[in-house]
């Protein structure tokens, strides 16, 4: 084989979750040769697995904080696009990591430190060197959402009234980078995403409505409607809204029966698993 002949690589910066594998699958069954970049603090260790069972993916494991490590590991193994997939959880962005001297000097010249801008700076700084990020999505887009009522149940009245104010607010804070989703019951915002994640925002919406108390009076509805939105600008590149089975497991613990998530900007892992398992809750699934 001629160097002409070569498959040409990719390279993938691993976080947590199935994100990073269902993109290895789509970029393999592409004819791409695949470098992964597994972060130590986040992915799952079985990428190890798929290294050995496939030639065409090899991967390297760095810490977090590691980003010349990073740069080092795409420039020897020939790589000039990279993507991101599966998340990095927020709180060990701001706390956990021992950043060397690159991703220092790039902290200390961030105006905010949001995830956006952190991110942004990385993806800068990759493309300074030769490697350009690309859209997550780019070998995923039959797993984005399409508009529409996905589920066999239709959001009621009440549901509809939840979804609109929902979206209202989860806009709002995804402009200022608080974060993506909202919780929402009686046209009240229940719970606001934060650093925790969707999924510990869901919960912590179903944990304060157990606290009111099974006989106690209240003047919001005891059904829960979540909102996952895109931010205003959003960079496909990174930090794209996602859900899965999880989503739907966590609303049905926390007595949701609603989801609204925005069409073509959001991904859905194994789909028919997902509606499967929402159908089954009695949760309706909106993509607007």
């Amino acid at each position: 084989m001629t160097l002409s002949d070569a498959p040409e690589k990719l390279g993938l910066i691993a976080g947590n979750g199935r994100f990073p594998f269902l993109l290895l699958d789509a970029a393999r069954a592409h004819g791409l040769q695949v470098v992964v970049v597994a972060i130590t603090e986040e992915t799952d260790p079985e990428m190890n697995d798929r290294a050995a069972a496939d030639a065409g993916v090899r991967v390297h494991w760095l810490s977090l904080g590691e980003l010349s490590r990073l740069i080092e590991t795409f420039r020897a193994e020939g790589v000039t696009r990279a993507v991101m997939a599966g998340q990095v959880k927020h709180k060990q962005i701001f706390s956990s990591i021992r950043p060397d001297w690159r991703l220092a000097k790039l902290l200390l010249n961030l105006r905010t430190r949001n995830t956006d801008m952190l991110l942004g700076a990385v993806a800068k700084v990759l493309g300074d060197e030769g490697i350009e990020l690309i859209s997550s999505t780019q070998y995923l887009e039959p797993l984005l959402a399409k508009a529409g009522v996905l589920t066999r149940r239709t959001p009621d009245a009440e549901e509809e009234k939840d979804v609109v104010y929902g979206r209202t607010v989860a806009q709002a804070i995804a402009g200022y980078d608080l974060g993506q989703t909202v919780v929402i019951a009686a046209q009240a915002c229940v719970a606001v995403e934060a650093m925790e994640g969707t999924d510990a925002t869901i919960a912590r919406a179903g944990e304060l409505f157990r606290t009111l108390g099974v006989g106690d009076e209240t003047t919001l509805r005891r059904a829960l409607t979540v909102v996952k939105v895109a931010k205003p600008n959003q960079d496909m590149r990174f930090d794209v809204p996602v859900i899965g089975v999880a989503t739907i497991e966590a609303m049905k613990a926390a007595g949701a029966t609603c989801l609204a998530i925005e069409a073509e900007r959001t991904l859905m892992f194994d789909p028919a698993a997902i509606f499967s398992a929402a159908d089954e809750a009695g949760i309706t699934i909106v993509a607007m």
